[in-house]
Order: structure tokens, then sequence, then C-alpha cells
């Protein structure tokens, strides 16, 4: 991949596969995507197997995340594994890394990478904790959770008691983000169910066969956690001064973005049949949860559904981030439009209230997949109970979802059902978005319980322009929580640094932007964490470039 830094002006832009010219397809059509998992060398396949008492953990897991170990330009690939919920450590399946080898096809480095962890895995958190300019994994468990660090040398060690970030509960998904301003990454963790075999209990579907329960029948919310990190490779578990601690959920999805609009981190968390979270970052050190104050703790009739991912975008330019949620079967999506920290149930407006109910929904993104300057929304999906509807011979099998978005404040299911020719139904759960082959299109991946990886490739016709931007701070790690602003014709858009979103999900910490028509953008500004802005002027359409901090100049106040 070619990256274009504003002080190389000799480096050479990329050209996409696809572009020139917006695209006119209406929601039927060609395919958007290519299955190529086993052609390009992704062999991995998620073990989770139903056991004969149906053990709620086993409903939930697993994670993935595309990431840049080796700083060579292109994304490797991170699964997480489960195995048996009661089964022994040196018995259970390991995570698996795969290098991404330049061309889009990958290989097993997980043996001599380190990264083999045997706990049984939920998901992954990736961000450069240390400020070395390499990023770090750290990984949620039922049980204790486990962080390494990247030895920049293609190793991994394990470093989670010298840090202090070993929480033995029930860990889902994770963030990176630094909430306090101070230039390094804090780290905090969602927590399902205070869940043990003592507590399991009983359940039945509507066919009367025993199946999994839900997370409310055990009546056991957790409080989900907060470690500040101390600058010296340590972090400090700040729960309960920060206010963390005080409320309680089934916490599966989190996402960080400046919801007000004050130049601080807030952190938005989906909760499985509770009110869903929303921190607000108070200044200090301090979170309020604001949630149902600010609308977006329950559905438009008060209702709290079953959260599970969550994602984030600008979807009606206004300039401030709006919320989705996927819930369970027979609930519509939570779409929360934002107003300055206030939001409205939107779900019914934008057209994603009646199809998706129809399945279950976990990882999830609003991403520009056409380049036509909109977003549009992607869901995996796969159940949690039996239901009389069967999609082949996998009782918890659902085809996913694709929605294109049109342009008129709505949503529109993309057919083939999920973009695919031939689509297939699988138990997914976490969906992880990136430019696997640098070619200006967001690829996908999908874990699929009991089954193989999906790797998708996009191949939707007649795509945009286009343009990736890597934002790094002055440790030369990206810079999550940085707001990109820039103007495309007579628009002007924002756009947050970040990777952990969707479900149990690190994501390309590239900023994606699909430019339609236009063949460049202007006033290009990055406002970084610390609330001081840069200046990056003009950038032309279909190419990768970073934007580094210390090759920027100052913007005025």
């Amino acid at each position: 991949m070619c990256i274009l830094m504003l002080a190389s002006p000799g480096c050479k832009k990329q050209s996409g596969t696809q572009t020139g010219s917006s695209t006119a397809n209406s929601p039927s059509g060609e395919p958007w995507f290519e299955e190529i998992a086993q052609e390009r060398g992704l062999t991995f396949r998620h073990e989770s197997p139903v056991s004969d008492r149906y053990l709620l953990p086993e409903t939930i897991p697993g994670g993935a995340a595309l990431l840049d170990i080796d700083n060579d330009g292109d994304l490797d690939v991170y699964f997480i594994q489960s195995g048996q919920v009661l089964g022994a450590v040196d018995e259970q399946p390991a995570n698996q890394l795969f290098e991404n080898l330049g061309d889009a096809t990958f290989r097993n480095i997980t043996e001599k990478s380190g990264l083999g962890d045997r706990g049984y895995g939920m998901g992954v958190a990736c961000g450069d904790y240390d400020n070395d300019g390499d990023v770090d994994v750290y990984i949620t468990n039922l049980g204790a959770n486990v962080l390494y660090q990247n030895q920049g040398d293609g190793t991994f060690v394990d470093v989670t008691n010298y840090a202090g970030v070993g929480h033995e509960g029930w860990g889902t998904s994770a963030a990176f983000l630094d909430y306090d301003r101070d230039g390094d990454l804090d780290l905090f963790v969602c927590n399902y169910v205070k869940w043990s075999l003592q507590v399991e209990i009983e359940c039945y579907n509507a066919q009367g066969a025993r199946d999994y329960c839900s997370p409310g029948n055990y009546d056991l919310p957790s409080a989900d956690v907060l470690y500040r990190n101390n600058g010296d490779g340590t972090f400090t578990d700040v729960s309960d001064e920060s206010g963390v601690a005080l409320a309680f959920g089934n916490g599966l999805g989190v996402v960080g973005s400046d919801f007000n609009n004050d130049g601080w981190i807030d952190i938005f968390v989906a909760n499985d049949t509770n009110p869903d979270h929303l921190w607000i970052n108070q200044k200090d050190g301090t979170f309020l949860e604001r949630g149902l104050f600010s609308g977006c703790a329950l559905d438009q009739e008060g209702i709290a559904k079953a959260g599970m991912g969550v994602t984030v975008g600008d979807i009606d330019f206004d300039g401030d981030f709006d919320l989705m949620v996927g819930n369970l079967a027979k609930e519509s999506d939570s779409l929360f439009l934002n107003d300055n920290g206030f939001f409205t149930d939107g779900t019914i407006r934008y057209g994603l209230s009646s199809i998706s109910r129809r399945f279950t929904r976990f990882g999830m993104g609003w991403v520009d997949f056409d380049n036509d300057g909109r977003l549009d929304l992607f869901q995996a999906t796969g159940r949690v109970v039996r239901q009389e509807t069967a999609y082949g011979t996998d009782p918890y099998a659902e085809p996913n979802l694709l929605f294109q978005g049109m342009g008129n404040s709505r949503f529109e299911e993309r057919l083939p059902r999920g973009g695919i020719d031939t689509p297939t139904a699988r138990n997914s759960r976490a969906v992880v978005f990136g430019d696997i082959d640098n070619d200006g299109g967001i690829d996908l991946l999908i874990i699929n319980q009991m089954n193989q990886v999906h790797l998708l490739r996009n191949i939707a016709p007649q795509r945009g322009n286009w343009l990736s931007l890597r934002i790094l701070d002055e440790n030369q790690r990206d810079a999550y929580g940085a707001i990109v602003s820039m103007t495309i014709g007579e628009k002007t858009i924002r756009k947050e640094v970040r990777a952990a979103y969707s479900y149990l999900s690190s994501n390309d910490p590239r900023v994606h932007i699909g430019l339609g028509k236009e063949e460049r953008v202007t006033n290009v500004t990055v406002i970084w964490p610390d609330g001081t802005g840069s200046e990056f002027g003009e950038i032309q359409a279909n190419q990768f470039r970073t934007l580094n901090r210390l090759d920027s100049r100052e913007s005025a106040d």
C-alpha cells in the first residue's frame, strides 16, 4: 500500500479498481461481495459446540480483529476462539493470527507470534497502549482477560499481570480510548452476566424443547470496567472513582465517541435486555450515565431491547454522531439520531423497522460500500434460540443483511440478501470492517459459530471515488478519538478515528470516505484528542494518505 505523507510528495497515488462515478443502482441488482476466505488462506473455523446443558456462554462468541501487526500497510487478521465452556484450558483450541502477505492472501503465524491464547474467548480490542508505534492486543474471555504487548518483531508477550488488566468476569466487547486526553490509551471493558455453573437454569423455547435462556432469566447484570493508563505500561482500575461501576447491565457492544461535541470522548454501551448506557465524560476523570436523559437508553416506546452490536456515524450530515444498536428477533433496530447530545429514535423514519426485526442482529456497521458518499449498513445475524422457520440444517442460522443508503433519509435492503450471489445462512456473530486488499473498497470479515469464517471482498459495481486516511498522533499511533473534517463539493463532513465498534471486534482504524463523482476534498482538518487542530489542505481522490501530526501545521483557534 502506498502511504502518502505530507512530507513525501514523490509517492504515487494508488488507484482503485472500480472508481470514477457514483453508483446509480437500485437496491436490487448485482452482488456487492464475493466470498474468498478459503482461496486466500483464511481457514479458521470457530468452535463453540452446543452442550446438552445449553450453557449461556455458548450463545454469544466469537470475535475478530483486522489490524496491521507489522506496520507494512496491509491488514492482518486475528481470530478469537472459544471451545468448550467447561473444557480444560490446555485442551481448548487456540486463537489464531494470520499474516497478510501483501496481496490479500494469508498464512497462519500463530505459533511464532505468541498470540495463541486458549481462554474461552469472546472479543478483542486493538490499540497502541504503550505509545511505541505498534498495535497491541487485548482479549476478553469468560474468565480472566489477557493483554498482549507487541514486541515490534512479529511476536507478542503476555503482560496482563504487570499491566493489571486481567479482570476475571465475563468480558465481551472492549475499546481502547483516551478518555482523559493525556496522550495514552485507556481501556473500557464490557461485562455481560455474573455467570457461573452454579447459577445455570433450564429454559425451553416456543416449541417446548430445551434451549438457551435469556440473560434476563438470570437477573445477574454486571458492572463494566474502566482502566486508566498510567503511562508506564500499567493501568489502574478506576471503575469506582470514575462512576462506571455505579450502573449495571448486560454489556455486549461498546463504542467511544464525542456525542455532545465538547471535545471529550463519551462511551456508549449496548446492554442485552437492560437499558443501554451513555457515559458522558465530565472532563475531570469521572462519567455520568445519561442514557435515559439523553434519549438513547430505550426505544421510542420506552422499551429496553436486547442490545448487541453498535455502530456510529453522521448519517444525516448535521455534524454530530448518530448511533445504531442491533437487537433480538421480533425487536426492531434502534437508530438514535443525535442532536448535539440528545437523541430521538429514527428507526421507522429510516426504513429499518420491518425487515431486520425478523432476524437477530449481532455485528454491524455503517460503511459506504459503494463509495457514493452515503453510509450503507451491514448486519451479521444468528439466533440464540430455535425458531419455527429454518434456514438449512443449523437451527440457529440466519442470512446476513445489507441495506443501501438511499440519500433520502432511508435505507433499503440490497438484494441479493446479504449482498452476495448465493446468500448463505450461518449463525454469525462478529463482523469486522476494513479494506483487506487496499483497493479503496471496504471488505467484510464474518465469524460464524461452528463454521468457517467468511471473507467477503467488495465487488460493488460502479463504485465511486474514495479516500482512505490514516491519522497518526505525535507518538505515531492511530489517533483514536481524533475528528477529521473536510469539504466535499458543497458539503462538509466529519469522521472520527475508531477501531472499536460492531460486536466483539476491532476494525480497520483508517478513515474511509466515499466521494461519488468528486475528485478531491478540501479544507481537511484534524482535531486531535487533546483539542488542538491541524490543517492539511486539499487532497486528491483515490489514494491512501497518512495525516501525521508531526508533519502538520497547527490550525487557528
